[in-house]
């Protein structure tokens, strides 16, 4: 299985903390949000490891090559990170991901690394990470069947319906990856869809059948780091076992 961290976004929103630093090299207790996500996709087996980078990438890219000396990266560097958002950073990892069993991980998340071998141990081959809470109109939210299929995924769906947050993180088969590229050839070279959420290609191929299943990660913490808020609170809420 191989593994893909988007950390080409700006975060502006959570300025001042960014002005010098991109967002997934802000520490949470004694790590940054970087190393986090691959010790444990280390931990898990997994080594190879894409990462797309824009905002700051050589702070990214030095940091990696310092603290993992024997793995090889595979950079992909998203040069229209400034008008574009996460599904043309996703786009560019096609050589990458396409035809390849892959997770897919945001990495402005803070999350316990138990969250990995639970979907990838999970019995569905397609699955993304959920966590249940009081939903707003700000997360990725999740509606799905009664067997756990996943029937819609945006910012826009019901709260009063939805059962709970997309966690961004996602495990995909290798014929779940052909359709995703498949489609996001049409949205990006053809449509020109390069400044919306990757959910959205998620949306177009469930009505070809190609589903994911949600992994109820409630009981593991989990938080995306948004806002300034959302850093503070951060640091309040992690658990002393993950500090």
């Amino acid at each position: 299985m191989r593994a893909v961290i988007l950390a080409a976004g700006m975060a502006t929103r959570l300025r001042p903390l960014t002005n010098d630093t991109p967002k997934c090299l802000l520490q949470i207790g004694e790590c940054c949000l970087l190393e986090r996500t691959v010790d444990v996709l280390i931990s898990n087996g997994i080594n190879d490891i894409a990462v797309v980078t824009g905002y700051r990438s050589q702070q990214i890219v030095d940091f990696l090559n310092a603290c993992y000396p024997s793995i090889s990266f595979e950079f992909i560097y998203n040069d229209r990170y400034e008008t574009t958002n996460n599904i043309y950073s996703l786009w560019l990892t096609r050589k990458f991901s396409e035809g390849n069993n892959i997770l897919l991980l945001d990495s402005d998340i803070l999350f316990d690394p138990q969250i990995i071998p639970a979907l990838i141990n999970f019995r569905k081959k397609n699955a993304l990470a959920l966590n249940r809470h009081e939903l707003g109109e700000e997360e990725i939210k999740v509606i799905i069947d009664n067997e756990g299929k996943v029937l819609e995924i945006s910012k826009t769906c019901s709260p009063q319906i939805a059962i709970g947050e997309s966690v961004g993180i996602e495990k995909m088969s290798s014929n779940y990856t052909k359709a995703l590229f498949a489609e996001l050839e049409q949205m990006i070279e053809k449509e020109h869809l390069d400044n919306v959420f990757y959910e959205q290609a998620f949306e177009r191929i469930i009505k070809k059948d190609n589903y994911f299943y949600i992994k109820d990660t409630t009981n593991l913490f989990s938080i995306e780091l948004d806002t300034v808020e959302d850093f503070k609170q951060a640091q309040i809420l992690i658990p002393k076992e993950l500090y």
